[in-house]
């Protein structure tokens, strides 16, 4: 297969070149599912059930690629956890034991699935201490992925991200494909509701925690932010021109879909996929510093009061900052930094702490038309600034809002009209947090 000239480019500078990708399979793909895997053999088996219960149309043209991870430093119990992965995988992909798992087996090559393996988890192949983590896997992952596309044909060549404690619904690969390449989109994300069982306390961490990601999003909707959509690693899509015009994937050990998602953000529109659906593990879990496993743990451990969220007033705030600035209205940095004052002297404080007035007269010096200053306006004030801002309210102005309070008023900012009947000041009942997830759930 020829590579593209400027995928070869981008391999020769940025791409990781000490892993290979171990497959039985000799074709090229259109679509490539990446999966960070560590200590997951259990939950591997589940979403690959949940893959067979769907569709199999595009299964002939789609590799699903497993990069069992870890560092040299990690548990004897992590390293044989892996171990089994590993087996289980080569059993999968090459069949050297026909006795084991034979159903799956020929489930698998029933349904023309391609399966494939990036091991970095024996001695030596591990990845390196410093970088080694989520962001690193997935960036292995995804360099490989380029080598295997078929680029002979006029489909996208999509690389689908996707973590393996997820379930997916039947229609997952179907709609994804279909959508992506029908409105020629370039980036974009899956639905998703987390996935929990029974009622207990860690169905209750989920909750609360799933409330806050929508919460946050939703705010930013109410706000016209251009990076109003959510970071979260298993939903992320792009094609290969998207992935190698932001030169790939960072090794962040953790956020690195927060990172990824908003460098992709400053160049394409993200498109929400909404007709199928993942699901999410919402288990505890070591494997990152913060996200979902992290504050699933942190609820249950009652370290904090997790029943908060940001003032809606900020949102408010938020939302007249970007009408002003995204604007076309030519400004001078005397006019912007008055118009911030009047906003909200925070704001105004926002400004100078980020170095704005030397950056504007950059931003218009380089800007030869609207649409660059308009591009340079998205770069400048980005996913990161918004959210340091209203860190910044929250810490100078505007504390934490009781979280049911909070989602009462941003409800009737948006204009939803139904409202949900609770104690004030009270932490609800879990059916009547089921019903606050449900509404925001359909907006954001």
């Amino acid at each position: 297969m020829n590579i593209p000239t400027a995928v070869q480019k981008y391999l020769n500078k940025f791409a990781d070149n000490n892993h290979v990708l171990e497959t039985s399979s000799e074709k090229y793909f259109n679509n490539i599912i990446v999966i960070p895997a560590i200590a997951e053999y259990e939950n591997i088996q589940v979403l690959l059930k949940s893959f067979l219960s769907g569709s199999s149309k595009h299964f002939n043209y789609t590799l699903i690629c497993f990069v069992v991870n870890n560092t040299a430093g990690v548990s004897p119990e992590i390293l044989h956890a892996n171990y089994e992965t590993l087996e289980f995988l080569r059993e999968l992909i090459f069949n050297r034991s026909p006795d084991k798992y034979n159903d799956l087996k020929m489930e698998i090559n029933s349904s023309g699935l391609n399966i494939g393996l990036v091991d970095t988890s024996s001695p030596n192949n591990v990845l390196d201490e410093k970088n080694g983590g989520v962001g690193l896997a997935r960036k292995t992952g995804m360099d490989l992925a380029l080598h295997y596309f078929d680029y002979n044909n006029q489909y996208k060549k999509l690389l689908i991200c996707l973590d393996a404690d997820c379930r997916v619904d039947s229609d997952y690969l179907d709609v994804i494909i279909e959508e992506m390449n029908s409105l020629n989109a370039h980036a974009g994300y899956v639905k998703f509701e987390h996935n929990w069982d029974g009622l207990d306390e860690n169905a209750e961490a989920i909750v609360c925690y799933e409330i806050f990601l929508r919460y946050y999003v939703l705010g930013l909707m109410f706000a016209n932010s251009p990076y109003a959509f959510h970071t979260i690693g298993s939903t992320m899509i792009c094609d290969h021109e998207a992935y190698i015009k932001v030169q790939g994937m960072n090794k962040r050990k953790a956020a690195e879909d927060f990172y990824f998602m908003e460098k992709l953000a400053k160049h394409y529109p993200i498109y929400k996929i909404d007709n199928t659906c993942i699901y999410p593990s919402g288990r505890g879990s070591w494997r990152v510093p913060f996200g979902t496993g992290q504050r699933v743990n942190r609820f249950i451990s009652k370290m904090q009061d997790e029943y908060q969220l940001y003032s809606p007033k900020s949102f408010e705030l938020l939302k007249k900052w970007n009408d002003f600035f995204f604007s076309d209205s030519a400004k001078t940095v005397e006019e912007i930094y008055i118009k911030a004052e009047e906003i909200h002297p925070v704001l105004k404080e926002f400004l100078a702490l980020n170095s704005f007035e030397k950056d504007w007269k950059n931003i218009v010096s380089n800007s030869k038309s609207i649409d660059q200053l308009r591009q340079q306006k998205k770069l400048w004030f980005d996913g990161f600034r918004t959210l340091k801002l209203i860190h910044l309210f929250r810490d100078k102005v505007f504390e934490n809002v009781h979280m049911f309070d909070a989602l009462d008023i941003i409800l009737e900012l948006i204009g939803e009209e139904k409202k949900i009947t609770r104690q004030i000041k009270i932490i609800p009942d879990i059916p009547t947090q089921l019903e606050y997830l449900k509404l925001l759930r359909h907006y954001a």
